[in-house]
């Protein structure tokens, strides 16, 4: 089986709840996928970040990382297998907020201003997480050349990201993942 549609199989077997629930877009669902059940679990971890560094390898790019917690796993398992497919990635993380003592930083990471990265996150509905990444990692130097997401809701979070100039790369969307249901 292709890594993406086993990808998606994990996502359906592992993530996706059925029922109702509210988002963090503030919209309510009959569906909810909770990304880290398989981001990280060993198979869905492995598959995200091979999945990941593909797309890396495409663009040229070496640095990954997103805002926490949801880009976390993505972006340290992309770090992790890229030293085995000879195309080092770093990862790095964005706080939520500027850390208060230490540095004082919101990019945590071996992050140097003027180098292209690519932003990762789990589940995109909206974008608002994934442009606050970018936002934090542009105010750190550094330009943003795509976004990747596990999951594209399919809920105006891609036409939010690309109206900001961003090109969104989705590993899967809702229409795959709920066409067996």
């Amino acid at each position: 089986m292709q890594p993406r549609q086993r990808l998606i199989g994990l996502l359906r077997e592992r993530s996706l709840k059925k029922g109702h629930f509210k988002l963090s877009s503030g919209g309510t669902s009959n569906y909810y996928v909770d990304c880290k059940m398989t981001t990280l679990s060993a198979e869905g971890l492995r598959l995200v970040g091979r999945l990941i560094v593909s797309r890396l390898k495409e663009l040229g790019v070496h640095h990954v990382g997103g805002l926490t917690l949801g880009a976390d796993p993505i972006a340290c398992s992309a770090c992790a297998l890229s030293w085995d497919e000879d195309f080092p990635v770093d990862a790095f993380i964005v706080r939520k907020k500027v850390k208060g003592h230490g540095t004082g930083r919101r990019v945590e990471g071996p992050l140097q201003k003027g180098e292209d990265v690519v932003i990762v996150e789990d589940v995109t509905t909206t974008g608002r997480s994934a442009l606050e990444a970018v936002e934090a990692v542009e105010a750190h130097g550094c330009r943003v050349v795509e976004v990747i997401t596990v999951l594209d809701r399919m809920e105006g979070g891609r036409e939010n990201i690309e109206a900001r100039g961003y090109p969104l790369f989705a590993l899967c969307n809702r229409d795959e993942l709920l066409a067996d249901d």
